[in-house]
């Protein structure tokens, strides 16, 4: 059946109160473009919207600790970014474990902005015999760059880690996303009728 292969991928996308919205819909509306599956994941305790960083609402699909959820059948889990939401996201455990997990088996792990702080927090850099290179905002490279080798790079992809930097950078971050997940051709028949200012 044609497109069978995108529908089987899978992706969460968590969010918290103070998330950014930006790198959080326009990665959730991208990876939705190219066919898949994404499960908006809130980690606050009510079943609310959650309130983002620019008070921007965004109704999740689903709270994390819900047993219906087969966390395990997903290939992707991804952290935005947002000062708040972002330290909300790395402190909480169940979160660090769905991160370390996901790397250790190989499936796609990715984090924007600040969200980049919850890799360092998951320990997934002292898993893997050779440092991590990874990128973040700015104004959390100083929590990051003696654990990880820093790139200023827009996005940094290492093998299934994938990193970048701001709102500024998510259609790129989204697309490297769908590349990974369903391949390069996917990724310019969705990046192409969005009229991007940059080649993929």
């Amino acid at each position: 059946m044609a497109g069978s292969e995108t529908k089987s991928k899978k992706a969460i996308v968590f969010v918290a109160n103070g998330t950014e919205e930006m790198e959080a819909t326009i990665t959730i509306d991208v990876l939705r473009r190219a066919g898949i599956q994404v499960l908006v994941l809130s980690v606050e305790a009510d079943s609310g919207p959650v309130t983002c960083s620019r008070n921007v609402r965004i109704v999740p699909d689903a709270i994390l600790g819900d047993d219906s959820i087969k966390i395990a059948t997903y290939d992707c889990v991804v952290v935005p970014g947002g000062a708040q939401g972002a330290e909300t996201l790395s402190q909480n455990d169940q979160v660090k474990s769905i991160l370390a997990e996901f790397h250790a088996r190989n499936k796609v792990v990715a984090a924007i902005c600040a969200g980049s702080l919850a890799i360092k927090s998951a320990g997934i850099q002292d898993k893997v015999p050779q440092p991590l290179s990874l990128t973040s905002h700015p104004s959390v490279r100083d929590q990051l760059e003696n654990d990880f080798v820093y790139k200023e790079d827009r996005v940094v992809v290492d093998t299934n880690l994938v990193t970048s930097r701001g709102p500024g950078t998510t259609f790129e971050f989204a697309l490297a996303l769908v590349r990974l997940l369903v391949g390069e051709d996917k990724a310019r028949e969705v990046a192409g009728p969005m009229m991007l200012n940059f080649d993929i």
